[in-house]
């Protein structure tokens, strides 16, 4: 048995326009599922609450305002959660929201009860959907985004693995989208300079096809002996070969203490 986090993010589970991904959706809850029933603990971060809820509003685009982008949230979270409780409840599988800012994490106390309470929900089979509480988060409490939440919720946990399902296959040589000589690097056994600056430089929000904030996860899941894999949402069913050990998208070595 393992304790997997998977993070997976807006463009996994809705379309650009904010509408729901219903394929994407449903293959993902089926797999969690089914990996859940062979014995694995599953929690799943989950983007999208913005998103959704642009598109539950019909706006024309997201906002770019504060307050907007924390209303359209708190619509899309509600929505987000529904069709997760409704699909997750297809397969007999009971979900918890917590929604999380980074004081909750950043504070002592506050992050042992978050601890706590991941403990008893994993003792309970409960499947934990974990989200940042962007209906209150500024730039002053914000994690900032979800690839660095999910490795902060992995060494809460002390999972085993995290894996991020992006709109990209993995971490390459280059970014695919402009280069096309760029290659797949499928094992990162250390997190050097020349891989880091794969992610575009300290002031890049994207990066090299948005791998800044994956590295900073990666380096953070390593650095507490976690492994990471970057994979591509499109395909839910891809967890099932990395749980068989196959070789998919991009895997981080943890750095084991006694290694």
């Amino acid at each position: 048995m393992s304790r997997i986090v998977v993070k997976v993010g807006t463009t996994t589970l809705a379309y650009p326009g904010g509408r729901l991904n219903i394929r994407h959706v449903d293959e993902l809850v089926k797999v969690l599922s089914d990996l859940k029933n062979a014995g694995h603990e599953i929690i799943l971060v989950s983007s999208g609450a913005i998103g959704v809820g642009v598109g539950r509003l019909s706006l024309s685009g997201r906002p770019a305002d504060m307050p907007g982008k924390q209303a359209a949230a708190a619509v899309g979270q509600c929505r987000l959660m529904d069709i997760y409780d409704t699909r997750f409840s297809e397969y007999d599988h009971v979900v918890g929201q917590i929604l999380l800012t980074r004081e909750d994490l950043d504070d002592p106390e506050r992050r042992g009860n978050f601890e706590n309470t991941m403990a008893k929900l994993l003792e309970w089979h409960v499947l934990p959907i974990i989200n940042e509480n962007d209906t209150v988060a500024t730039a002053e409490i914000a994690v900032g985004d979800n690839d660095t939440l999910s490795a902060i919720v992995a060494t809460c946990i002390n999972a085993d693995i995290n894996i991020l399902m992006s709109d990209i296959d993995g971490l390459y040589t280059a970014d695919p989208h402009k280069d096309p000589d760029a290659k797949l690097i499928s094992v990162v056994p250390e997190l050097t300079e020349e891989i880091m600056a794969l992610g575009g430089g300290s002031n890049s929000s994207q990066g090299t096809g948005g791998m800044a904030t994956k590295l900073r996860a990666a380096q953070i899941c390593t650095t507490h002996g976690i492994d990471m894999i970057i994979c591509n949402g499109s395909h839910p069913s891809l967890l099932y070969d990395i749980m068989d050990g196959k070789a998919i998208g991009t895997r981080f070595i943890g750095k084991k203490e006694n290694a």
